[in-house]
């Protein structure tokens, strides 16, 4: 799972348009049954019939295997927990930094594949026997295979996930400025992780061997598997895929320095404020980092794909929805409110992600909390001042509510009848046992995972968290029955949010709704509610990325157990390392997360835990009941509820009334509502620029260069996120560290130089560093 701090969550696991394609020599071509059955890289029983019931798995996966194939080998625990280790490292460093990075496991998909034919073709074979034991192992089994790439694969899924609740310790000890625990602090990780993990082996009959659930992202990774583990041949003049990547890697790598160090202002370029220096109104238009955005622009690949993603493995149809949602938000409405002075909108910034005091200062929630126990006070309250927020942020949330009942409607109407079809053919399959040509194939090659093995996960790490929030004086506050709900919430919802995934891609998150039930139910305690929300949210997530993984191994035929062993010990380290990263950058870097404090260049600003930590204030301290009913500030938000649910409807109709317009169905409107909803970790000039890359690679070099763009594109993608982030950790530990932050001039300041695009316009408001109006 992608971790993200934004106020909404909704997840798109984005697929190839047309899913019977695979590349082969740089172009997409059709692959027929008959491609399926033949493959050079697989071999096994060819008498087996192709009976699955999905046309797009028919023409992707193959139906034949070989169980002699070694998996589990030297090759795969060096290579996957290197890769894991390496991307939970760089991927929690970056977190922390202005312009965040995410490199997800394709990076080492890629890179792995190379390195792994290396060893294979160097390391000696001869078996090592083990000392005091009948067993031995060989560096080198034979040559480096595809199922030992699937299961490095998932080693770095692992490892590029995140871990959600690291975003809880950040909060405590940055923000709150409280003392934690290293210990409970560390169990919080682990447990939050594996919870899932434990009741998802309840759930593999329906969601893995049914061949009704079909998992449709993995056919893409199924096919870029089979691309990357064909012989390739260079073509004269061309390149390899292995020397494109180099010599990408080595030119990001390069010009890194200079948004990374030398001139870090050319991550937001915001021309309007550099003409009109005293204008508030134009600094608030042109401003990229805290204003609407308008001709601002960025010259640093982070800065393109830092919060949402690379957008070269984002397709257009979704580059189009997510844009479309940001310019109806971000250009007409927000606007609208903003200055005709909705929610007092003129008293505090346009564009933040801060909770604010009437008197349009930074919300001193100190004068709130009861000191010792870390509670609302309520009389602090009632002397002080209601919560206010930025109308974008407030209007963020009016989105999220949005999201969540649109996807609801839109899964109903657009794809409800095959759902309901799906199940129940799936649970008539499990009655009368049946199992398609890769259900056998796995179950006469390998022997399953034995159920006490998830039962024994989720009796161990449950035990472990009820020590977590019971014991060490209750660090977290979140009593026992809390961690129930939440568990309870989370296992309700795996089945029918895991067939909703499994069928049509789409994930809708819980995040909103356990946050507002732990909201109402126990107020005035923020880390109970932060952590009940990642109880309840992340055990599902979790739990559905162990189940599509598994899916991932058995449509590619890897033994069951091996898949077991690496997400478990893969998923350990990561949030070990997230953990050791995080825990080390918050005690060695002075000021994290307090951009007024930090010198001059700094990166460390920490802008996603930033918004989780106001996120913990609006739900925890202060809580929904004071938030967005009558006795707080946006009731009105509720109606986004409503908005939400309606919102899929007129397009359902007009498919149905004009099913001959094909474009019609690419209008999505819970991935359109959620377009927006990065802000405001990312700002308009992230998504900008974002749109504007992908715009020109995946709507204007697909259609007029598709083999280029077959052959390329995921590789280009990959070598540009390896690049930055390896620059960045080595700016770090050889300059950084040392506090040396580049040369002293106007271009080091990590920001757009629009100071005033920050300043309230309401009579009589005074904010250090604004005019008064």
């Amino acid at each position: 799972m992608c971790v993200s701090h934004s106020a909404m969550s909704f997840t798109f696991q984005f697929k190839d348009r047309d899913m019977g394609t695979y590349v082969e020599g740089g172009i997409l071509q059709s692959m027929s049954p008959e491609n399926s059955q033949t493959d050079a890289w697989t071999k096994g029983d060819m008498e087996e019939a192709n009976d699955n019931p999905i046309e797009e798995v028919r023409l992707t996966v193959p139906i034949t295997d070989d169980p002699t194939i070694p998996a589990l080998t030297f090759r795969t625990w060096v290579l996957g927990l290197t890769s894991c280790c390496l991307l939970a490292f760089v991927n929690q460093f970056f977190g922390y930094r202005q312009n965040q990075l995410y490199l997800s496991s394709i990076s080492a998909q890629i890179l792995v594949l190379p390195i792994g034919k290396l060893m294979a073709a160097t390391l000696p074979s001869k078996p090592i026997p083990v000392p005091l034991t009948p067993w031995s192992f060989s560096l080198n089994p034979g040559p480096f295979n595809l199922k030992e790439h699937v299961l490095i694969t998932i080693f770095a899924g692992c490892g590029s996930s995140g871990v959600y609740a690291v975003s809880i310790i950040t909060i405590v000890k940055a923000f709150y400025k409280r003392s934690l625990h290293v210990v409970p602090a560390m169990m919080l990780v682990q447990t939050t992780q594996l919870l899932g993990y434990g009741w998802a082996g309840l759930f593999r009959k329906y969601l893995v061997d049914s061949p009704y659930m079909w998992w449709p992202a993995n056919l893409v990774q199924v096919s870029l598997f089979r691309a990357l583990n064909e012989e390739e041949k260079r073509t004269k003049g061309g390149l390899t895929r292995l020397q494109f990547f180099v010599i990408v890697f080595i030119t990001s790598f390069a010009y890194y320095v200079v948004p990374g160090y030398l001139f870090p202002s050319i991550s937001a370029l915001s021309f309007v404020c550099w003409i009109w220096k005293d204008s508030v109104t134009a600094q608030k238009l042109g401003s990229g980092l805290q204003g609407l955005g308008m001709g601002s622009f960025g010259l640093d690949w982070a800065t393109v794909a830092g919060f949402l993603g690379s957008p070269l493995a984002t397709p257009f149809f979704a580059i189009a929805n997510i844009l479309v949602g940001f310019f109806l938000f971000l250009y007409i409405l927000i606007p609208i409110a903003y200055w005709c002075n909705a929610f007092e909108a003129q008293r505090f910034p346009l564009f933040s992600s801060h909770t604010f005091d009437y008197d349009g200062q930074i919300y001193n929630v100190s004068r709130i909390l009861n000191e010792k126990e870390f509670s609302f006070d309520r009389e602090g309250y009632d002397n002080y001042s209601r919560l206010y927020l930025s109308v974008l942020f407030a209007f963020i949330y009016g989105l999220g509510f949005a999201t969540l009942m649109a996807s609801i409607s839109h899964v109903a109407l657009f794809e409800g009848k095959t759902i309901w079809q799906m199940w129940r053919k799936t649970t008539a399959a499990v009655k009368q046992q049946f199992g398609d040509v890769h259900t056998r194939l796995m179950k006469k090659n390998y022997e399953a995972v034995p159920q006490w093995w998830f039962h024994a996960i989720l009796i161990i790490t449950f035990a472990l968290s009820l020590f977590t929030c019971e014991g060490f004086d209750k660090q977290f506050q979140l009593p026992w029955w809390g961690l129930l709900l939440a568990c309870a919430m989370a296992f309700f919802f795996t089945l029918p949010v895991g067939v909703i995934q499994a069928t049509t891609n789409l994930q809708p998150g819980l995040n909103i709704i356990t946050e507002m039930v732990i909201g109402y139910m126990y107020p005035g305690k923020p880390l109970a509610n932060v952590a009940f929300k990642t109880y309840g949210y992340i055990s599902m997530v979790q739990a559905l990325g162990f189940l599509g993984d598994f899916k991932l191994g058995h449509y590619m035929k890897v033994p069951p157990k091996s898949m077991f062993v690496v997400q478990l010990v893969g998923t350990i380290v990561a949030s070990t390392v997230y953990f050791g990263t995080a825990w080390w950058l918050l005690t060695s870097v002075e000021h994290i997360c307090n951009p007024n404090l930090l010198p001059e260049g700094s990166p460390w600003t920490c802008p996603g835990d930033d918004v989780f930590y106001n996120a913990s204030i609006i739900w925890g301290v202060v809580g929904p009941l004071r938030m967005f009913t009558n006795y707080g500030n946006y009731p009105q938000m509720n109606w986004f509820f409503l908005i939400g649910f309606l919102a899929p409807f007129p397009v359902w109709l007009l498919s149905r009334k004009f099913p001959e317009k094909k474009w019609i169905k690419n209008i999505h409107m819970p991935l359109l509502l959620a377009g927006p909803g990065s802000l405001p970790s990312a700002k308009a000039v992230n998504y900008l620029s974002w749109g504007a890359v992908g715009i020109f690679f995946n709507y204007y070099v697909y259609r007029r260069f598709k083999g280029w763009w077959a052959r390329h594109t995921y590789i280009l993608s990959a070598a540009l996120d390896a690049g930055v982030a390896f620059m960045g950790v080595f700016l770090y530990f050889t300059l950084q560290s040392q506090d040396i932050f580049g040369p002293d001039w106007w271009g080091l300041a990590a920001t757009d130089h629009c100071p005033l695009a920050k300043c309230p316009i309401a009579p009589g408001i005074k904010v250090q560093g604004c005019p008064v109006a």
